[in-house]
């Protein structure tokens, strides 16, 4: 029996099927081989209380001990601070949040902004070439400005950055999970070089902090190291990439909204946590299983069962939001998604994702005031308005967002983000 959550139907749009799972419980079984099942949890409370649970164990190595995967995930990959528990979990997650605090954020902002006005430069430039045509707002703005912040915070140089971001994107290939695999080993081995290169010549980015932690004592093993960067990597851009990516077509696609928004900034910070809500960037958590039995939103849930809590499903339970397939600014508890997470695995990188796309919006919006969706060009694998999804179960986020610019308003002048 194929997996209803790796199908091509639940890239495009998970909703339905995360709707329908729910309507039966907010926590339901799915069936997802011929011999394996899975917990999924689509209700909003059953959720948080699934991600602070300390029954629900993220320990892989330990669980796929006795249980041969036929998986070939590099350790740096499967054994990653994501698939920890305390005390571990902790150690790791207390030296890299340092990078990621509000006021290391707020530092980072003018920075950001630069080099989303040089992409957004760009893309004029690109729609200029093509005759006033459309123009990709993924591959052209919503990618490449997360990965670039993170590269820079990792020390990256600029030629080894596509070859990074595309051993990430098919990290989370749905269908071909030897391509996943192939790139978790290209990904940890190119890491490994770049540690030892910042040992040799250490600089003021956050890799070299890591790499004079571990040198400094014994708070962080070299394998934890490579674990370390591979994670900062990969966390450090894909949500952030979905969550612009979503919130673009959401503005797209309402032109009342994309008005709002372009007359008054001061509404960003709120239409970001909504975007996270409405079309969380995460559809599926990563892996958890349980260690003792327990009840969980009706269901009884037997020690060694894998549970997927649904961020995409629980940010739409009714019982906790009103009208949860609409986008709305009006919200009287805004927030209160779980896009990040929550209890101790909440997303350390929140407050950088929510930066990078309150300021992706401000520029846009503001370089391109007549933003729209274009609407020609499409091929069999978009959607109704031409747009594409990745291929993925645990991300959601276009592949393709094909737009037209329309008269530039100005704003920066016109140079290209500067190379560090």
């Amino acid at each position: 029996m194929n997996n209803p959550m790796e199908s091509a139907e639940f890239s495009r749009n998970p909703y339905p099927l995360l709707a329908a799972l729910r309507a039966g419980g907010p926590v339901q079984r799915v069936r997802t081989g011929k011999d394996r099942t899975t917990w999924v949890v689509t209700g909003w409370a059953e959720a948080r209380a699934a991600l602070a649970d300390r029954r629900l164990s993220k320990d892989t190595a330990r669980y796929f001990a006795d249980r041969p995967s036929g998986r070939d995930l590099a350790p740096a990959v499967s054994r990653s601070m994501l698939a920890t528990d305390p005390p571990d979990h902790g150690r790791l997650r207390k030296l890299a949040m340092t990078a990621f605090t509000p006021a290391a954020v707020s530092r980072l902002e003018p920075r950001i902004r630069e080099i989303a006005e040089g992409l957004a430069t760009a893309l004029a430039g690109t729609a200029q070439a093509a005759g006033g045509g459309p123009v990709d707002l993924v591959e052209g703005f919503a990618a490449p400005l997360p990965i670039t912040v993170i590269c820079e915070l990792l020390a990256v140089p600029d030629p080894d950055r596509a070859a990074v971001r595309r051993w990430s994107d098919d990290l989370f290939a749905a269908a071909d999970p030897d391509t996943a695999d192939r790139a978790s080993h290209a990904l940890a081995g190119y890491l490994t070089e770049l540690i030892a290169a910042r040992r040799a010549a250490p600089g003021d980015d956050v890799l070299s902090g890591l790499i004079a932690a571990r040198d400094a004592g014994d708070r962080l093993s070299e394998p934890e190291l490579v674990s370390l960067a591979v994670l900062l990597v990969v966390a450090g851009h894909e949500t952030t990439a979905n969550l612009i990516g979503n919130g673009l077509l959401a503005l797209l696609r309402d032109d009342a909204l994309r008005a709002r928004l372009r007359d008054d900034a001061g509404l960003l910070p709120a239409a970001v946590e909504e975007f996270l809500r409405f079309d969380a960037p995460v559809t599926l958590a990563t892996f958890r299983y349980a260690t003792e039995p327990f009840d969980l939103g009706g269901a009884r849930i037997e020690a060694g069962d894998v549970v997927m809590v649904s961020p995409g499903g629980a940010n739409r339970d009714p019982a906790r939001f009103d009208e949860p397939d609409a986008v709305r600014l009006d919200r009287p508890a805004p927030g209160g998604h779980v896009s990040f997470g929550h209890g101790p695995h909440h997303c350390l990188g929140a407050p950088l994702a929510r930066a990078e796309a309150r300021i992706a919006f401000a520029v846009l919006l503001a370089r391109f005031p007549a933003l729209r969706l274009a609407t020609d060009g499409r091929d069999a694998s978009d959607g109704p308005d031409g747009v594409s999804w990745r291929r993925t179960r645990l991300m959601r986020g276009p592949a393709r967002l094909p737009a037209l610019l329309g008269p530039i308003a100005g704003g920066s002048n016109g140079a290209p983000p500067a190379r560090r």
